[in-house]
């Protein structure tokens, strides 16, 4: 099992619709038994797949005990179930802050490796606890970030934070310009800055995702975003599978 989240330290910036249409090429492209956890108490990602947490359901109750399993449902995607979010994740934060900082998502995770090839995590943006615990926990660091030099300085103190409190142990980090318009000038300058990071470009078809409710690689796949999508799923599967 190979884990990743999607991550970035501000929001606004694509990051769960990305996480959404990640997991689901991971299912679809790969054929990976994948699942998508949904960490950000927004639920955006839950809700774009059509899902619901179960009745009762409290996430933040289930990451206390390690018992994920029962909250864990199908979606309506071949090979992709989905933990949704719930409210309970609001008072997360407090309760890891009590617990073992350096092992509870990480164990949680390892629960989970006889089921799934791939695990995705939509993380909620910030540098706070949750995400230090996640970044001691997954393989790798998906990070949108839309062309501008506001999003270039919070990638750089991201990168701060990781050499200097996860030094050694970092996850890979895959930085990856989201909503891009290539019509606006700063939009062009950023990108050329960074010739080499994947582009998912500022489209109708990833607009549309929350009235649709479904993945762009579902509903729209030839279009330029499908493309770009299915583009970015190979290199991050590229990474994860090279030693």
């Amino acid at each position: 099992m190979r884990s990743l989240a999607l991550f970035s330290v501000k929001g606004g910036v694509g990051k769960s619709a990305l996480a959404v249409n990640l997991a689901h090429a991971s299912a679809t492209i790969s054929g990976r038994r994948s699942l998508l956890w949904d960490l950000d108490p927004q639920g955006a990602a839950t809700w774009t797949l059509r899902m619901a947490p179960k009745s009762g359901a409290k996430a933040r109750k289930a990451i206390a005990s390690g018992e994920l399993s029962a909250l864990i449902q199908p979606s309506t995607h071949a090979n992709l179930d989905v933990l949704p979010a719930d409210q309970s994740l609001r008072r997360l934060e407090a309760q890891l802050a009590g617990d073992d900082r350096t092992k509870r998502l990480k164990k949680l995770l390892k629960t989970l490796e006889n089921d799934y090839d791939r695990i995705i995590l939509d993380c909620p943006p910030g540098l706070t606890e949750l995400a230090d615990q996640v970044l001691r926990a997954v393989d790798m660091l998906v990070v949108p970030l839309v062309p501008s030099a506001l999003s270039l300085r919070a990638f750089d103190q991201l990168r701060a934070h990781l050499d200097t409190e996860h030094k050694g142990h970092a996850p890979a980090l895959l930085p990856v310009f989201s909503m891009a318009d290539r019509r606006k000038a700063l939009h062009r300058e950023a990108m050329a800055g960074q010739p080499d990071w994947p582009v998912i470009p500022y489209a109708a078809a990833i607009e549309r995702m929350a009235a649709s409710q479904q993945p762009v690689l579902a509903g729209a796949p030839r279009s330029a975003a499908g493309q770009a999508i299915a583009a970015l799923w190979a290199e991050v599967e590229r990474r994860l599978l090279t030693p």
